[in-house]
């Protein structure tokens, strides 16, 4: 019989405001995203010079997972091998794209093609907490909560992984949005169960 998974926390950054496991733990709505992205690593004290080099995409993704794992992750538990990243999006990298072709009529910018593929948003995490299992980036018109399960229930249940993080992460100029889910075999009462309908939920909440 193959194990339960749950999803033993959950992140979002969306419209200003950022929640963690459904409770809104801050907000400051109004500013471009630019900026909250900067006022969301300021707020939680966050320490990590190479955040200012990420392009949006990353900054966006590496927050939420920063925030995910906090106080809900014991990383030690893991060997890095099983430890994996699942992530979608609909936009790709098209935010960094746009500006890199208009950096190309003047002087093209290696520091903006570094960011021209979605997954790297997926390096930077990895690369902050030593994750080295099995990872994926996706592209889909709208979140598909069943796809996600069915990609991450087969890394979990054939062991390949035995933690990941999964979820969306989308920016394009100043829209954004991220939704992510750290998903373990670790049976409780108090966890949601690993299904899409569960991940929907919290996706849409607001």
């Amino acid at each position: 019989m193959l194990a339960e998974n749950y999803i033993t926390s959950s992140c979002k950054i969306d419209g200003g405001a950022v929640f963690k496991d459904g409770q809104r733990i801050f907000e400051n709505k109004g500013v471009e995203v630019n900026d909250f992205l900067l006022l969301i690593y300021q707020h939680f004290h966050l320490n990590y010079p190479k955040f200012y080099k990420m392009d949006n995409l990353s900054k966006l993704g590496w927050l939420a997972s920063e925030i995910l794992i906090k106080d809900s992750f014991k990383k030690d538990n893991y060997q890095p091998e099983v430890v994996g990243v699942v992530l979608a999006n609909s936009n790709s990298s098209l935010d960094d794209d746009i500006k890199y072709f208009d950096s190309v009529k003047d002087i093209a910018s290696p520091s903006l093609f570094v960011y021209t593929l979605p997954n790297i948003v997926i390096g930077e995490i990895c690369i902050r907490n030593h994750f080295k299992g099995e990872h994926a980036f996706f592209i889909q018109d709208n979140f598909d909560a069943t796809f996600i399960v069915q990609q991450v229930k087969y890394l979990l249940d054939n062991n390949i992984l035995k933690a990941c993080i999964c979820g969306w992460v989308d920016v394009l100029e100043q829209d954004y949005k991220a939704s992510l889910f750290l998903v373990e075999k670790q049976k409780s009462e108090n966890l949601l169960s690993f299904l899409a309908e569960n991940m929907d939920n919290i996706f849409k909440d607001s």
